[in-house]
């Protein structure tokens, strides 16, 4: 599995692990996935995604999961979040209208 993020754009990083002797063996630090329960006030219900924590920080900051989806660029989602994005701002569309 590739553990690429679909929010936030992370990838696990590579690199080497030096010991006290500097004898170097490979590393993989993962990103760290957190599975949470996100409320979306357009939709009225909450949605389940996984994101790394740097991307939960950055909800937090923007005023929550409806403002941070608008803002994010369409071609860098994966289909399903894609998906999410389109429904939030067809139901704000409409509110508005």
């Amino acid at each position: 599995m590739a553990k690429k993020v679909s929010l936030g754009g992370k990838a696990p990083q590579t690199g080497k692990n030096v010991s006290h002797s500097h004898r170097r063996t490979s590393h993989r630090w993962l990103v760290n996935m957190q599975e949470r329960s996100l409320y979306s006030a357009t939709l009225k219900r909450h949605v389940r995604l996984s994101l790394p924590s740097c991307v939960l920080r950055t909800i937090d900051h923007v005023g929550g999961l409806d403002s941070y989806l608008l803002a994010a660029p369409a071609d860098q989602l994966q289909r399903p979040i894609r998906d999410l994005q389109k429904l939030i701002a067809e139901r704000m569309a409409a509110a508005n209208a």
